[in-house]
C-alpha cells in the first residue's frame, strides 16, 4: 500500500503562486511514476503535470505549460507541484496519484483526498 496525502492549496489571487505538497508513506516512491490531476465542479477530472521518480522525467499539460513545475525530494518522499501566474480557470480540487513503472497501459492505482485551490479574479 500507498497512501498520498496532499496539502497547501488555498485561496490566491489571480497571478498569485501556490505549493502544493504530496507526502507518500507506506513505501518508497523510487519504483513510480507521480501525476497531478484537477477536477473543477462540474468538469471532468483532467491530467495536469508527471514525474517518473527514478530519473526524474517530467511532463505537463499544455494549459499549464511555463506556469507549474513538478518535483521531489527523495529523502521526505514528497512530491511539489509549483503553480506560478495562477488563472481563475486553474480552479479546482488536486490530487496526487502515483503508479509503478512498466504498467501497460500507464495506470495510476494510489490516490490522496485532494487539496482545494481557488483563485479569485
Amino acid at each position: 500500500q500507498v497512501q498520498l496525502v496532499e496539502s497547501g492549496g488555498g485561496l490566491v489571487q489571480a497571478g498569485g503562486s501556490l505549493r502544493l505538497s504530496c507526502a507518500a508513506s507506506g513505501r518508497t516512491l523510487s519504483s513510480y511514476r507521480v501525476g497531478w490531476f484537477r477536477q473543477a465542479p462540474g468538469k471532468e477530472r483532467e491530467f495536469v503535470a508527471r514525474i517518473v521518480w527514478s530519473i526524474g522525467s517530467t511532463d505537463y499539460a499544455n494549459s499549464v505549460k511555463g506556469r507549474f513545475t513538478i518535483s521531489r525530494d527523495n529523502a521526505k518522499n514528497t512530491v511539489y507541484l509549483q503553480m506560478n501566474s495562477l488563472k481563475s480557470e486553474d480552479t479546482a480540487v488536486y490530487y496526487c496519484a502515483a503508479g509503478l513503472n512498466g504498467l501497460t497501459p500507464v495506470r495510476y492505482g494510489y490516490w490522496g483526498q485532494g487539496t482545494q485551490v481557488t483563485v479569485s479574479s
